[in-house]
């Protein structure tokens, strides 16, 4: 019997050395990579549960009344829903207060504030950063220096102005020409349409646009509107986004404005609805059950456009 030697090639076959396992180093640094994923997990599931706290202690206790409200508020038992739990809270909410009104002027104040400030801060943020014009620089530094006045300094100013500008009226089926926007559902939207940080924002993220598309388009015979429409505004998504999110919130939560300039309970939004639980006797159970009907809404639209809010804050911080 020919050995294993005397074959052609077995002493090749017989010099290969054996091959090797998997290098323990590739073991270690998966393993450690598993480890800070598992780390970074539970770290952000605290976390999580940390800032729920406050949303599950409403929730929880606009199911208690005031006096088991108080007496778990030392407790784990603050969090949980145990002891006389029903909805009598949420029906003395409507019992006392016009939620439904309440809710529609907020939700049409938010909307339209919303929807008219995307188009005046793009059309300005267009401007500022597409179009060459003499003292664009310094019109771009007074918006941005605006931002360092607060709200309160010119609040008052404000109430003033507002109460002289012109307005149309409806008086027994005829239309009146008067002065005054006091108690108007416009005293509450145009003088939040144009907001400094939403126009620096635009301005930024149009900036990185190529400038070369505007030439191909004038050469084409395009107007600065149409490129504005045509070419800018579908490029600009993560923009239009991110300001149509940050623009949202505050609109939703005005309350020291509309307590100055509506007076008339049929035009008040929710925030100023919460001071109607706070006379005499505070019934802090319609309070928690009052707040969570505003906070739904805003808690739905977070959840739905979630996606969009995270991408659009991540391309507008690559981008901006």
């Amino acid at each position: 019997m020919t050995s294993t030697l005397e074959r052609p090639g077995g002493a090749a076959r017989a010099s290969r050395p054996a091959r090797q396992s998997p290098p323990t180093r590739t073991r270690t640094r998966s393993s450690e990579g598993r480890n800070g994923r598992i780390l970074t997990y539970v770290s952000m599931s605290i976390l999580a549960v940390f800032f729920l706290f406050p949303l599950v202690f409403m929730f929880v206790s606009s199911l208690k009344p005031d006096a088991q409200i108080l007496r778990d508020i030392n407790s784990p038992a603050a969090f949980l829903p145990t002891g006389e739990i029903s909805l009598d809270n949420y029906f003395g909410v409507f019992d006392r207060v016009p939620v439904a009104q309440f809710l529609f002027n907020s939700i049409l104040v938010t909307v339209l504030t919303v929807g008219l400030g995307l188009i005046v801060n793009s059309l300005a943020g267009f401007a500022l950063s597409r179009l060459r014009w003499k003292g664009r620089v310094v019109v771009l530094a007074l918006i941005i220096a605006t931002l360092i006045v607060p709200f309160e300094t010119i609040a008052v100013p404000m109430v003033y102005w507002v109460n002289q500008l012109p307005t149309l009226v409806m008086e027994g089926g005829v239309l009146k020409y008067d002065f005054g926007w006091l108690n108007t559902y416009e005293v509450q939207i145009v003088p939040f349409i144009a907001n400094a940080f939403s126009i620096f924002l635009f301005a930024q993220y149009f900036s990185t646009i190529p400038q070369s598309l505007d030439e191909a388009a004038r050469i084409d015979g395009a107007s600065w509107f149409t490129i504005y429409r045509r070419i800018i505004v579908p490029l600009s998504g993560p923009a239009f986004a991110t300001v149509a999110i940050l623009t949202f919130l505050p609109a939703w939560n005005q309350y020291l404005w509309p307590l100055m300039v509506v007076q008339k309970e049929e035009l008040r939004p929710v925030m100023v609805g919460m001071q109607y639980f706070f006379q005499l006797n505070t019934a802090w159970g319609e309070v928690m059950a009052y707040t969570s009907l505003i906070t739904l809404p805003v808690l739905i639209v977070f959840l739905v456009f979630q996606r969009a809010f995270v991408s659009s804050i991540a391309a507008s911080g690559v981008k901006g």
